[in-house]
């Protein structure tokens, strides 16, 4: 543990607690304190002036990273007939039906995003006690519940990312790795930091975007300046 805790401290030097990094800034200190043996993921979170308690006060969407996400994403599509055709050209992983919601319901779920055509949501609406708990349950809001399942493919394969409020007023996502470059990265943030802006709810009093951290999948957090991701 004095290792750990050593390593930790080493790991956070150099960064202010206290401080508001501009976002360039804040993403060449994650990149260089990012030493573990694998390409760690960055990670935003942000705390908005929400309680996802009220409806009224849901915060939900998808955005897409003009850079991709970096992650490798394994999609099932439930659909049938022409659908199911273009959702495997699309590259998804697995497709199906009532054959793809017994794997399901026999707790073999090998998947990262399930996308469902809207004729299948009275199917697979049985799995919600199983994919809703994992976040793995298809939405219209967030583009899952479509017809154009081949565009909702590739957005899920070429780096979409879905974001949901928590209950502490906190929404958070990978938005690359530590192997991108700062630029990219940056960019990245700002599309999502968008993204949650615009999906702003009609009950949101007061400041809607609190506060701003960046960190790698072992790194420290370094807190973001706001106005340095929305300004732009």
């Amino acid at each position: 543990m004095a290792h750990e805790g050593k390593r930790i401290r080493a790991a956070r030097e150099g960064i202010d607690p206290t401080k508001l990094y501009g976002i360039a800034e804040a993403i060449a200190m994650v990149k260089a304190k990012a030493n573990a043996k694998f390409d760690e993921t960055v990670e935003v979170s942000m705390n908005l002036g929400v309680d996802p308690r009220h409806a009224d006060q849901m915060v939900r969407g998808v955005c897409n990273l003009p850079n991709g996400s970096g992650r490798t994403v394994r999609v099932a599509v439930f659909a049938r007939g022409a659908k199911a055709d273009d959702a495997r050209a699309a590259g998804a992983d697995i497709v199906g039906a009532e054959d793809l919601l017994e794997i399901v319901q026999g707790g073999k779920i090998e998947f990262d995003r399930c996308i469902a055509t809207p004729d299948m949501m009275p199917l697979v609406g049985r799995l919600g006690k199983v994919l809703g708990p994992r976040g793995l349950m298809p939405n219209p809001k967030v583009g899952t519940v479509t017809m154009d399942v081949k565009s909702a493919v590739a957005g899920a394969k070429g780096g979409s990312v879905e974001f949901r409020v928590e209950k502490a007023g906190i929404v958070h996502a990978g938005i690359g790795k530590v192997s991108f470059d700062e630029a990219k990265l940056v960019e990245n943030i700002k599309a999502f930091a968008d993204a949650v802006a615009k999906a702003k709810p009609a009950g949101s009093k007061g400041t809607y975007i609190q506060r701003i951290a960046v960190t790698s999948t072992m790194g420290p957090g370094v807190k973001v300046e706001p106005g340095s991701v929305l300004g732009a």
